[in-house]
């Protein structure tokens, strides 16, 4: 059997089901019906974009060619040019047509908005008005896609993924790429952006058994701004759903990030400019978590919420998987893979974006690069790095497992023989320096040998130390290995959650359960303030910080109602108000407490001392 073959085997044997979320519009397609469709530009620095190749004479073997020119120039791919007002209008009469009979229509649901808190809201409010300023896709943009993915899918239908089989330090990593022509997020299922084409990714991690069979560990799914351990789940774990040997993604709506079960996520999506405020707000919260002691109930299996960012932006990620399926056993079943073992030449001659550049400087409206290449030109770790990719680069694999724990455990031995060894003969050592130290007792003309040898003897008992230090944990870590070691032989195994530090866990039922209400409340609450603000302005200026005061307490009210956390906003409100009585009182009357606390500290200290005589 070829090696293709083989590769091509493993690829099917372990594809994934993918179910979407109903109105998803686009589905995975091959890249060269899409790059036939489109042309091919170039943008320098400062200048109009060039079109290189036009419409309907671009090719992957043109797009494989050679692109050069200088430092700063983008290279991108067009596929569709916005409609005009007619057009559209006709395209929204037909689609409002159809609507009245499909199943296929997207409801959002509990509003996004009312799931967080005013900080949020207002970051949301300021992204929004950017996109008046930015380059960015326009909505129409979307329908263009959606019919030219349409008369694609009329002349062809296609379902494809391109696959890769990798073999590294005993593993075999099966990658699955799935090209989007479009990422309607933002104007299908009001997310955070639009752009032409859209690459996701799902590793399938195999090990092989004893009789010589494969079989998956592990599963990785791309999602947004996850990475390392939290992208992974272990074959065995109950999150991880399946139909045989075959993982089952739900595909966020528009976004086509991948989850590992239904629901709705709140997504925070991070702005790049603030990243330094989201790092810094990050460090003052893990301050304020260590002088609180609240890490002492964390351990390795305990998972890490993400921690709150004013300067991140909410969206909801709809991945409901009531929409269609695609994979083995669904009504429509996967193409027959198209491999990237040896990467084609489109894959790695060009370099430059799969879709529309945009100019945006968030960079979240501007086309995807490819497979193997981020925007800016450099190596995807996914491709050159699939282990460290998922934070699987420290996990052996399972039939592994064993052998490098008895491996471990014999360089610890070994370690621990020589720190004994090394141990005896400082001690000894130090025993030789203490009788000449004894012996120079009284002896006033040795007084600079003496000194000398009390910085020698107290340099050797700090190495003495740290190598029974070091003694003692290595012991510590072999009793843990042949623990460890014991479990495994007995066919058991830790957490299959140990290493997730930030799950990402869909809304429940309780949570979606917020009012029309609530919803509209928080769809208008950060606009009604900016509009309170400037009628202060122009009708009470003079009452502006009192208005300002009552407009936000009114709205801190109302907001915590609709949550029903009255209560608790009461009780914060007493303790602040506590605090900041007490604050007041200690700057008031400073120094009579300071006297009061000196007579009672030392009439402590005399009774404790006398107390001491008597006894």
């Amino acid at each position: 059997m070829k090696k293709s073959d083989s590769d091509k085997g493993l690829l099917r044997r372990f594809e994934p089901i993918i179910r979407y979320t109903r109105g998803e519009q686009f589905f995975p397609l091959n890249v060269e019906s899409y790059v036939n469709a489109s042309s091919l530009w170039m943008q320098p620095p400062g200048k109009r974009p060039i079109c290189l190749i036009p419409e309907g004479e671009l090719s992957l073997d043109k797009l494989s060619e050679p692109l050069t020119n200088g430092f700063g120039t983008v290279y991108f791919l067009k596929f569709i040019e916005p409609l005009n007002i007619p057009e559209l209008a006709a395209y929204a009469w037909q689609e409002g047509l159809k609507r009245k009979d499909s199943n296929n229509i997207f409801h959002a649901g509990a509003g996004r908005l009312a799931r967080v808190g005013y900080s949020s809201r207002i970051i949301d409010a300021i992204f929004t008005l950017t996109l008046l300023a930015r380059g960015r896709v326009p909505g129409d943009t979307a329908v263009a896609a959606y019919r030219q993915y349409r008369r694609i899918m009329g002349k062809e239908p296609s379902y494809s993924y391109y696959g890769r089989v990798i073999r590294q330090n005993g593993w075999i990593a099966l990658q699955y790429w799935f090209f989007y022509p479009f990422n309607n997020w933002r104007t299908g299922f009001f997310g955070a952006n639009d752009h032409e084409a859209d690459w996701e990714m799902v590793y399938v991690y195999l090990s092989q058994k004893n009789d010589g069979d494969l079989q998956p560990d592990w599963v990785a799914y791309a999602s947004h701004d996850f990475s390392g351990d939290d992208l992974r789940r272990r074959w065995d774990d109950p999150e991880l759903e399946k139909v045989g040997d075959h993982p089952v993604v739900y595909c966020g709506a528009g976004s086509h990030a991948s989850y590992f079960s239904p629901g709705e996520y709140l997504t925070e999506i991070e702005v790049p400019f603030l990243q330094p405020l989201v790092r810094i707000n990050e460090r003052i919260q893990l301050f304020w978590r260590n002088l609180l002691r609240h890490n002492d109930a964390i351990t390795n299996s305990t998972p890490i919420k993400p921690a709150f960012s004013f300067f991140r932006i909410p969206f909801v990620d709809y991945a409901r998987g009531d929409g269609i399926s695609i994979g083995p056993g669904c009504d429509i079943e996967w193409d027959d893979p198209q491999l990237l073992t040896p990467p084609p030449k489109w894959a790695i001659q060009y370099r430059g974006l799969w879709g529309l550049y945009v100019k945006d400087p968030l960079a979240g409206e501007n086309a995807p690069a490819g497979p193997v290449y981020n925007r800016d030109g450099t190596v995807r770790r996914s491709w050159y790095d699939p282990l460290g990719w998922s934070g699987l680069d420290k996990v052996p694999p399972s039939n592994e497992t064993i052998q490098v724990v008895q491996a471990r455990r014999k360089e610890l031995e070994a370690s621990r023989a020589r720190l004994a060894k090394d141990i005896n003969l400082k001690h000894g050592e130090l025993n030789r320096l203490g009788v000449e130290l004894a012996a120079m007792q009284g002896q006033a003309h040795l007084a600079k040998a003496n000194r000398s040898l009390n910085e020698e003897i107290d340099n050797l008992s700090d190495q003495v130390k740290n190598l029974r230090a070091e003694y003692a944990t290595e012991g510590t870590m072999l009793e843990a290995l042949d623990q460890y070691e014991q479990k495994l032989l007995s066919g058991e195994r830790e957490s299959a959650r140990a290493h997730i530090r930030r799950a990402h866990h869909p809304a429940t039922e309780v949570g979606l359960r917020i009012s029309r209400i609530a919803e509209n409340w928080a769809a208008i609450s950060v606009g009604l303030v900016m509009l309170t603000f400037v009628g202060i302005i122009f009708f009470a200026r003079q009452y502006l910080f009192t208005g300002m005061i009552a407009m936000v307490s009114l709205l801190v009210i109302i907001e915590a109602g609709f949550k029903r956390q009255l209560f608790r906003l009461v009780r914060n409100l007493t303790i602040l108000l506590a605090i900041s009585a007490s604050i007041i009182l200690v700057i008031e009357f400073f120094w009579a407490i300071l006297v009061l606390l000196i007579i009672a500290s030392g009439s402590y200290i005399i009774f404790e001392n006398i107390k001491e005589l008597r006894s």
